[in-house]
Formats: C-alpha cells, sequence, structure tokens
C-alpha cells in the first residue's frame, strides 16, 4: 500500500528551478532540492572572489566540498520532517465504527500512520459519550469526533469544560434519513408528526441536521415528535423492533437498514445541505502542548487519508481494508454501496450519488459558526456567544492548510464562506442575525 501512496511532495517534469526531472523520484527530487538550496545559500553567503571559485567547481563538486563540512543528511531530514521526530510513536485513537471514521480508521491498515513515524492502533468505542470520556480522561491519544462536540467540549456544554482542537475535518455529507419500511408514503416533513427518532448524540450534526429539516417543514424537534439518543450500532435494531420510527443517522447503519430490509432511504443529508461536515479528527489542547511533534505527525497521516480517501479509484480497496471485525464489522457489499455511492435505496431502486459520502480534511470556520447558531437555536448554548472567537480557537484551518501545502495537496484562500441550508443563505459574518431568523426553536 505505501508504495501507492502519494509522496507528500509536489513533482513536475523539467529542469526548471523547483522542478524535477521525469525520471526522477520524488524522493531524488526532494534530495536535489535541498542541495541546490544549501549550494545557492554559501553561494550568497560569499564574497565575490570566493563566490567565483566556488562557481567555477561544478555543481557536483561544489555540493560534494559542501557536504564534507556541513551535515546535508540532517539537513534532508530536518526539511522532510520540520517538526521534528514524535515524542511518543505508541498512540492510541478512539474510533465509532461508521464510515465517517474512515480516514481515521483506514490509516491504520493501509499503512498511513506508519508512513509518518507513528505505532498507532485505532481503538473502538461504543458511542460518543465514551469517546468523550476517552479523550478527557486521556484513554486515548485523539479520538475520531463529531464536528460539534470539540466546539461543545471546549464551552462546557454538555460535559466538563475541556478545551479541544479539531485539526481536520473527516468526511463531509455521508449520513440519511432513514424510515421505517412502513413508512414508505411520507411525503414530507409535515408527516412525520408524532414520529420516533433517533440521533447519535445530542451534540452531532444529525441532530441538528434532522432538527433543521424538521423545523424547515413546519414540525417543532422538541414538541411535535420525539429525539432520542441511540448509539449508531443499535439503530437497526431499534428500527426493527419497532422502538423508533427513523433516524437521522451515520453510514453504514442507513444502508444496513436497506440490507435487512427493514428501512429505506427517505432523503441523504446532502439534500439538505450538500458537502455538509460530519466527522472529524481531534485532541484535547493539553495533548497538543505536551507532544506537538505527535500531532504533527498525526495530522499528516489524516490529512493524508481523508485526500486518499476522496479519490473514488480508492473507494473499494477502502471498504475491504475497514470491513473486517476490529474495524466495522460490516459486509464489504454494504460499505461498497456506501463509498462508491451506488446503492440500493430500499424502496425497489438503485440510485447513483457518487458524492453521497466524500472526505474533505479542511475545517472551515464558517462551519463551526453554523454549528454553535443551531447549538443556540436549540438550547444548547444560553446568552452570548463570540461565535468567531470559538470557531477560530477550535477549528484549526490556517495550520490544516499548512499541512496539506507541505504533502502537495490543494489550500484556501479563505477560512469562512457562505453555506447554503435548504435554500436558505447561511453567511458567517451574521451569525446572531441567523439565529433570530428561525420562527420555530427552542431559545428562552
Amino acid at each position: 500500500m505505501a508504495s501507492r501512496m502519494k509522496s507528500g511532495r509536489a513533482t513536475s517534469t523539467s529542469l526548471a528551478p523547483g522542478e524535477r526531472r521525469s525520471e526522477e523520484t520524488s524522493d531524488q527530487y526532494f534530495d536535489r532540492t535541498v542541495e541546490q538550496a544549501v549550494v545557492a545559500a554559501v553561494l550568497r553567503a560569499a564574497g565575490p572572489s570566493r563566490r567565483q571559485f566556488l562557481a567555477g567547481m561544478g555543481g557536483a563538486a561544489l555540493t560534494a566540498l559542501i557536504a564534507e563540512v556541513f551535515p546535508l543528511g540532517k539537513l534532508k531530514a530536518f526539511a522532510a520532517d520540520p517538526v521534528g521526530k514524535p515524542e511518543k510513536k505508541d498512540v492510541s485513537v478512539g474510533f465509532i465504527p461508521i464510515t465517517c471514521g474512515t480516514p481515521i480508521i483506514m490509516a491504520e491498515p493501509l499503512g498511513f500512520y506508519q508512513k509518518y513515524g507513528l505505532n498507532a492502533s485505532v481503538k473502538r468505542a461504543a458511542g460518543w459519550a465514551m469517546i468523550r470520556d476517552w479523550a478527557v480522561n486521556k484513554d486515548v491519544d485523539a479520538a475520531h469526533m463529531l464536528t460539534p462536540m470539540p466546539l461543545a467540549m471546549t464551552l462546557g456544554v454538555g460535559s466538563v469544560p475541556t478545551p479541544m482542537y479539531m485539526p481536520a475535518v473527516e468526511n463531509i455529507n455521508g449520513q440519511a434519513i432513514t424510515l421505517h419500511i412502513k413508512h414508505k408514503d411520507v411525503k414530507s416533513a409535515a408527516d412525520m408528526k408524532g414520529f420516533r427518532f433517533c440521533v447519535p448524540f445530542d451534540f452531532s450534526m444529525h441532530n441538528y441536521l434532522l432538527r433543521y429539516f424538521l423545523a424547515e417543514g413546519g414540525v417543532h424537534p422538541d414538541k411535535d415528535v420525539q429525539i432520542r439518543i441511540v448509539p449508531p450500532p443499535e439503530m437497526v435494531a431499534n428500527l426493527k423492533a419497532g422502538n423508533v420510527d427513523g433516524y437521522l443517522g451515520p453510514d453504514p447503519f442507513n444502508q444496513r437498514a436497506v440490507y435487512e430490509n427493514v428501512g429505506f432511504l427517505y432523503k441523504l443529508s446532502k439534500e439538505i445541505w450538500d458537502r455538509h461536515p460530519c466527522c472529524a479528527f481531534t485532541v484535547t489542547k493539553a495533548f497538543a502542548t505536551e507532544y506537538p511533534n505527535t500531532l504533527g505527525a498525526l495530522w499528516r497521516a489524516i490529512v493524508d487519508a481523508t485526500h486518499y480517501a476522496s479519490d473514488p479509484a480508492h473507494r473499494k480497496e477502502i471498504a475491504a481494508a475497514i470491513a473486517p471485525t476490529n474495524y466495522l464489522n460490516q459486509p464489504v457489499a454494504v460499505l461498497e454501496q456506501v463509498l462508491t455511492g451506488t446503492y440500493a435505496d430500499g424502496l425497489g431502486a438503485i440510485k447513483k450519488v457518487p458524492d453521497r459520502i466524500d472526505f474533505d480534511p479542511y475545517p472551515w470556520h464558517s462551519m463551526a459558526i453554523w454549528i454553535l447558531t443551531q447549538m443556540k437555536r436549540w438550547g444548547h448554548l444560553k446568552g452570548d456567544v463570540n461565535y468567531k472567537a470559538v470557531a477560530e480557537q477550535v477549528y484549526l484551518a490556517a495550520d490544516c492548510d499548512r499541512i496539506a501545502k507541505e504533502l502537495g495537496y490543494p489550500t484556501h484562500k479563505a477560512t469562512s464562506m457562505t453555506h447554503t441550508i435548504m435554500g436558505k443563505v447561511f453567511d458567517p459574518d451574521q451569525a446572531e442575525a441567523y439565529v433570530k431568523s428561525f420562527k420555530i426553536h427552542s431559545m428562552a
């Protein structure tokens, strides 16, 4: 696997400055670039007569001379790993067995952690409260979390205040409203009054997207329906037992309901907000402070893995890698339907939606601000909120771009943008006005 992964360094084919020979490997190119930089620095520092003498030696001879008195090998190692070696190589990463956590999970069997000098093991949790407690109690070094969780934990909402960092998003899209097969005649949110729903956690995109969808349809999520918390692996069983009418949940449990002929996919979450964030890679601020190099290695592994997962050509390979019992414990066929976007909808149709789930690590501040507005809308946050400051404190957008640039991936010109959710534009610069614009809410 490692041999097939991108090296993380940008390459090209010419000999112009900053480019490479076509026959060069990326590592050879990298070494040559470092050597050229050292030679150029020596020439700049030399006096005119000495510079003329050195330049007359030729590149190869000059490089060899410099190498005798200058540790080029060490410099190359530093340039390849400017943050330094990980303070601890043996690390654990908590995860929930859902496709949203694909980059974190696949990074173990596909060698991404090893690529960046880590002996990492992923540790499966039963639910999100367990993940939160593991992070707070230092039972894991890093964790797969729902994107609202590090915001809530930092603010002390629903838990003891624990400053958190979210270095990268894992997946975008990738959820669905799944209804029991007996509700196949449901046409709109209005038809769902009186329904019993479940979501995986209070502070989840699932909860906030379900609430948004219902409220836009005139259904008050705290008055007209019941919403309970159920761990993702238990959702299908609850649907089968008739304990709930449906859920907005993560995959593979939407597709698993179809696989078991108990439910159908009523609406993909991308139909509510296309390219919405869902899950993320997180660490406590305490871990980042104590182990900055280890965080750097983990960060690179996750960004690299996330971009690898974003390529549709890799999705079947990834499905096979994360299917085993110690990871998702799901049939490969179910995971392939989710990851490739060619799937049975439970109503007799085969759908093709390539971006049913996608992967993009960039943690937009505007996404955090939207989440905070919904936390306030539904009574999870009280009082005045400095949306922008909290977003910038927790979502490490600029540093994520720095990592992406180092690895040769595209970067961004801004940390915020407008988003459209069910046809309504969200401007992060007008967050408080946005909150006050909703007729259906649970604010005091």
